[in-house]
């Protein structure tokens, strides 16, 4: 199979190319660093080296990736460290020697520079080398051997150690070979040294690799899969023999590894731990590049045709191709036909995805489930459109993740903008987003939960960060849409305005009071003065609705009476009450859907702009009343003209 390939069967296409690597070769002076480039630039040794050469590029054919180097040499001096730390956060990666005569200088590596790139945030990986090898009293000094457990044990970012002589010019290509291969063929993202196993990521990317080669679905890798993934890979068939006695090498490691039918997925994992212990990155990531995968073993960016090009006030949604792959990849998941997945259903759907992205917030516990706490359909689609809501990148490299076999571009959309919505009266979208805002214990948490169908309680938890729930609305007819409530805490509403695009995403924005509490309807009051003051300035005007909540309570008369004039005068619908201890705000959920299906109707206007208005109109009043005198003092002179002329002509 592949293990019969060299790294000369590497190719540079199928990943993001890279123009060009920098590395930067730092240590202690007079330890080899200007030599040992030198030596590498010219293919020779020299005893007239400068103190500090400039940017050196070698060729880019030097090596089989095809990719230039420009090695940095670095000054030791102090009064130039800044110069050094600079080169030092730009490079690729990062030579750090040592002079094999000179033991403190080997010591040093671990007491100041290792500890100094980190001090620095230096994320490059590093290759140690000891120079001038041909000098060193193997008497006295310890061999590589002994070293190079402990320090790249303490130092994770190390990934190699190695000795050269640019006088002799042992292993100095490989000093740069080793330094280049860190970067474009990195070792950290596939195998992990504690528990001495591929990591986590590996195996979820090899697992999502396996699952597109089995193309009859059936578990194993049979004669003809094998020799089209040979093929994708690498541009070059298998021979039937070839296959049969890598089949029985496998069998003979991991028995479980071939079956009747062909390669398993343990042998499939044997085989690219093989590529890991011969060393070869190169043959593993050519793997991984050809199936999109990037250096932290993520789709790349070029995999992912994600609408760039959007006004702040569009959003993105799945497209109908999308949604219908979704119904259809949760029927195959509900094996056990109860409408509902249970968390090892879910952790199964995202087993070839690099992780579960609905384990932490935004999207952890913002969707309805069952009393079992099971993903519902209802659920399971909303946690989709909030994931395409928020992060449209992240939606679609799941979807893809998970098999999405249709063309990526066509399963997302951009939805027109909501200004134009406003303009037409009438808007197409199948999500919307709502703004929940108001004081401290005023209810707006409740309505989230209520939303997602969750019993009521009477302890309250102030909310710190954005919470979010998503559910789909049943509107009279049939017709369904996606609600997503977004409850921005009280503390992080001026935050939250001062973005200047802040209410752009928005498509209604509620703002709910307790209404047994004079003081939460004021708080709740000012916050809507803000946003209506925003949006006039913004041009990002919004629906708005009012929600006085916590019904079941004797109300409080001035909060009544003046929320009422409030909305009267803002010209936005009357407050809605709602209890969510009586379990009856189902229909508050419908009202807000309608107002975000009508977008032009409940956008209150500020006297100021009311004022503006009415001096607006007034202008072009005035205006219009100047154009038609004009008119008229111009018709009339026309035919003064006229009867002059005439009467002279008579005369």
């Amino acid at each position: 199979m592949v293990l019969l390939l060299g790294p000369s069967t590497f190719f540079s296409g199928g990943r993001r190319r890279i123009r060009e690597l920098r590395i930067a070769v730092a240590g202690d002076a007079s330890t080899g660093k200007s030599t040992l480039i030198a030596a590498m630039a010219s293919g020779s040794y020299s005893e007239s080296v400068p103190p500090l050469l400039p940017p050196t590029r070698l060729p880019h054919n030097l090596f089989n990736d095809s990719v230039p180097l420009i090695l940095i040499d670095t000054p030791s001096s102090l009064d130039k460290q800044g110069t050094r730390n600079e080169e030092l956060k730009q490079a690729d990666a990062v030579v750090l020697t040592y002079d094999c005569e000179e033991r403190a200088t080997f010591e040093r590596l671990s007491s100041y520079w290792l500890p100094e790139l980190r001090r620095l945030e230096v994320k490059a990986p590093v290759v140690v080398v000891g120079c001038k090898l041909d000098l060193r009293d193997d008497s006295r000094l310890v061999s590589l051997e002994s070293f190079t457990s402990q320090i790249m044990q303490q130092f994770k970012e190390v990934v190699t150690c190695i000795e050269c002589s640019a006088a002799t010019m042992y292993q100095v290509p490989e000093v740069f070979y080793f330094a280049q291969k860190s970067v474009l063929h990195p070792v950290d993202p596939l195998f992990d040294y504690e528990r001495n196993a591929l990591t986590d990521r590996c195996v979820r990317a090899l697992r999502r690799i396996f699952v597109i080669c089995d193309q009859d679905m059936d578990g194993a890798l049979n004669d003809e899969e094998l020799n089209e993934y040979q093929v994708r890979c690498f541009n070059a068939p298998l021979q039937p023999s070839e296959i049969a006695r890598v089949k029985r090498l496998i069998e003979q490691k991991v028995p479980e590894g071939v079956n009747y039918t062909g390669l398993t997925f343990p042998g499939f994992i044997y085989i690219h731990n093989m590529y890991l212990k011969k060393g070869s990155t190169e043959t593993f990531w050519t793997v991984l590049r050809k199936f999109g995968y990037d250096n932290n073993l993520k789709l790349r960016d070029d995999c992912l045709p994600v609408p760039s090009k959007k006004a702040p006030d569009q959003s993105v949604e799945l497209t109908s191709e999308a949604i219908e792959f979704l119904n259809g990849t949760f029927r195959l998941l509900d094996t056990d036909k109860d409408r509902s997945l249970c968390p090892a259903e879910v952790d199964k759907l995202f087993n070839t995805a690099p992780e579960s992205p609905w384990n932490d917030a935004p999207y952890k516990d913002a969707t309805e489930k069952t009393s079992m706490g099971y993903a519902s359909l209802k659920g399971f689609l909303s946690q989709w459109a909030l994931m395409t809501l928020l992060d449209p990148t992240l939606s679609l490299a799941n979807l893809i993740y998970i098999g999405y076999s249709g063309n990526p571009a066509t399963a997302l959309q951009v939805t027109r903008r909501r200004s134009a919505d406003r303009k037409k009266q009438t808007t197409e979208r199948n999500v919307f987003q709502c703004y929940v805002l108001g004081s401290k214990n005023a209810g707006k948490s409740a309505l989230l939960n209520s939303f997602l169908e969750r019993p009521f309680s009477d302890s309250y938890t102030p909310t710190t960060v954005e919470q979010y729930a998503a559910n789909v609305v049943e509107l009279i007819g049939g017709t369904r849409k996606t609600l997503i409530l977004c409850e921005i805490p009280e503390d992080g509403v001026s935050k939250f305005l001062s973005n200047q695009n802040c209410l752009a995403a928005c498509d209604v924005a509620l703002f709910v009071y307790d209404s047994s509490d004079e003081h939460s309807w004021r708080k709740s009051r000012y916050l809507l003065e803000r946003v209506v003051r925003k949006g006039e300035l913004t041009g990002y005007r919004v629906p708005c609705l009012l929600i006085a909540a916590k019904d079941d309570l004797t109300p409080h008369p001035r909060a009544l009476l003046d929320s009422v004039k409030v909305a009267q005068q803002l010209g936005i619908e009357v407050p809605i009450h709602v209890s969510m201890k009586l379990d009856d705000s189902s229909y508050v959920y419908q009202k807000i859907v309608k107002a975000a299906e009508h977008p032009h109707l409940n956008i209150p206007e500020s006297e100021t702009a009311k004022k503006r208005k009415q001096q607006q109109q007034f202008f072009y009043q005035s205006l219009m009343f100047a154009l038609v005198g004009a008119a008229v003092a111009a018709f009339g002179l026309s035919v003064s003209r006229a009867r002059a002329i005439k009467k002279s002509s008579v005369t």
